[in-house]
């Protein structure tokens, strides 16, 4: 498991719900390109009401209007490791908002997975890793 303490950097992706990359759901594929890339973890939050660069409010208040709502990738990682998957980034965000953060972590602990029935391949839902030489 890494051991990810001390500085770090965050990656924000703002993108809309409805956003797609070869028919699957954009926040679908960079998460899972994160977790290919080894990344230390990567979650997807759903907002409830924005706007971005089209100025245009989307909301979860009125039903007829509750399409594409905002949605936030989170990433938290070593620089190194944040700023070679950047280039991935940049392929797949064709509309929205890309931010980086510099960050201290405090705790990144993973469940222990003999201990714990939802086991999933390649690691828990943090996405722990072996570490590496």
């Amino acid at each position: 498991m890494t051991r990810l303490t001390g500085r770090a950097l965050r990656v924000t992706i703002f993108i809309g719900e409805n956003d797609v990359w070869h028919h699957r759901p954009l926040y679908s594929e960079i998460v899972h390109r994160a977790h290919r890339a080894g990344l230390a973890g990567a979650s997807v939050f759903r907002g409830v009401e924005g706007f971005g660069a089209s100025s245009l409010v989307h909301t979860s208040r009125i039903l007829s209007l509750s399409e594409d709502l905002p949605v936030a990738i989170v990433i938290v990682d070593t620089e190194e490791r944040v700023r070679d998957f950047l280039p991935q980034l940049d392929e797949l965000v064709t509309e929205g908002l890309v931010i980086l953060d510099d960050c201290e972590v405090i705790r990144y602990v993973g469940r222990d997975k003999h201990a714990s029935g939802d086991q999933h391949a390649g690691g828990d839902q943090h996405g722990d890793r072996e570490e590496k030489a």
